[in-house]
């Protein structure tokens, strides 16, 4: 697992006790449904991983910017703040 996958990975695992792989909260992080249903583990990543490892990990894992932002819009609706993706 590359530095940026392991440095989030941490953050988001150890916490919450949450399962998921690097590959798994790629996809998480970019489907709206993990809004929908609340998802802890996206909400951590989008909550508590700094914004600049954040774009790190998304580049790394190839994932679509627009997508993590429409996730992470949903997320600051639903928390009440915005998060540093949501723009």
């Amino acid at each position: 697992m590359a530095s940026v996958a392991a440095k989030v990975m941490s953050t988001v695992s150890a916490p919450y006790g949450v399962l998921v792989t690097a590959a798994e909260l790629a996809e998480k992080i970019a489907d709206i449904k993990s809004a929908e249903s609340c998802d802890c583990s996206v909400f951590a990543f989008l909550s508590e991983v700094s914004p600049k490892l954040q774009h790190s990990f998304i580049d790394e894992m190839n994932v679509s910017k627009d997508a993590v932002t429409a996730v992470a819009r949903k997320f600051s609706d639903l928390a009440g703040y915005k998060l540093p993706l949501a723009i």
